[in-house]
Order: C-alpha cells, then sequence, then structure tokens
C-alpha cells in the first residue's frame, strides 16, 4: 500500500465519522427545539452550498492543469489524487447536504410554492447534472481517458458560475 492509498483511506474514515457526528448534531438540533430548526437549516444548507461550490469551482481547474499533463507522469498521478479526494470528499457529501436541506426547506418554508422556487430547483437540478458530467471526468481522467483538452474545461469551469449567479438571484431577489 502506497503513502498515497493510505492517506486517502484515513481520510475516507475521517469523512464518515464528521458526517456521523454532522448528523448526529443535526438530529439532535431538531429534537432539542424544533420551532428553531429552521434557521439552523437554512444556516446547515448555506455552508452545504458554498463547499458544493467550492469544489464544482475547483474540479475543473484541475482537469484544466490535468489534460496538459503527461499520462502516467508523477503530475497526472499527482491530479488523480486530488480530484478523486475532492469529489469523493467534498463536493459528494456538500451536494448530499445541499439537497437534504434545500429540500426540507423549499417544503417547509415554502410549501413547494413559487415560480423562483421552481426555477431555483431546476437550475440545481442542472447544477447536479454538471456534478454528475465531472464526476464521469474523474473517473476518465482516473483511467487515462480523458478526450477533451484543456480549452474545453476551462470553458466547462464557468457553468457552475453562471448557474451559481442565476441561483443565487432567484433566492435572493425572488423576482417571480
Amino acid at each position: 500500500m502506497t503513502g498515497n492509498s493510505k492517506g486517502g483511506g484515513n481520510a475516507g474514515v475521517r469523512a464518515v465519522v464528521a458526517l456521523a457526528i454532522f448528523i448526529g448534531l443535526t438530529a439532535l438540533l431538531f429534537i432539542y427545539n424544533p420551532s428553531g430548526f429552521y434557521l439552523w437549516a437554512k444556516a446547515i444548507h448555506v455552508i452545504a452550498v458554498i463547499s458544493w461550490m467550492a469544489g464544482m469551482l475547483y474540479l475543473p481547474r484541475l482537469f484544466v492543469y490535468h489534460a496538459d499533463a503527461e499520462p502516467g507522469s508523477e503530475k497526472a498521478e499527482t491530479f488523480k489524487v486530488m480530484e478523486q479526494r475532492l469529489l469523493r470528499l467534498i463536493i459528494n457529501p456538500a451536494m448530499m447536504v445541499t439537497w437534504v436541506f434545500g429540500l426540507w426547506l423549499a417544503w417547509d418554508g415554502f410549501g413547494f410554492s413559487g415560480g423562483w422556487l421552481h426555477a431555483k430547483i431546476a437550475l440545481v437540478i442542472a447544477m447536479s447534472g454538471m456534478h454528475g458530467y465531472f464526476s464521469a471526468a474523474v473517473r476518465r481522467f482516473a483511467a487515462d481517458e480523458n478526450t477533451k483538452p484543456a480549452r474545453h474545461w476551462r470553458i466547462m469551469n464557468e457553468v457552475p458560475t453562471l448557474l451559481m449567479i442565476v441561483i443565487v438571484v432567484l433566492v435572493i431577489v425572488k423576482p417571480f
């Protein structure tokens, strides 16, 4: 077992433990003060969104540099580890927490009503589609099967930014 593999395993265990603690604390918050849980849920949702977006903005930048690295090189192997850890330990859990708390907030706070909310959910579905596209790219890079040039990844890096801008405007302004 290499140092990278062992470190990744330890990071995975730490992530699972952290997620279990997070779920336990969230349950305690709800049990202790159900009437005040809405604001806690909103805070947790915003923190998860920030984490998800940080990863969604960073991952395609890694792809830009990875696309230019020689397959099998030390540099390419380092990018593989970085991409897989970022996706598995940050982006995936953050997306799940975003969805769980976002759906709960949409139901509890708005009863799933409002044109702005429907548009926001549609754009979050689109963001989740980008997440899936990036996840598939991580698998292709890991297998040394990327066929996209760095320019493609530079363009793809802008998609989450544009989606995020429109989502934030919808949430804050609620134009319809």
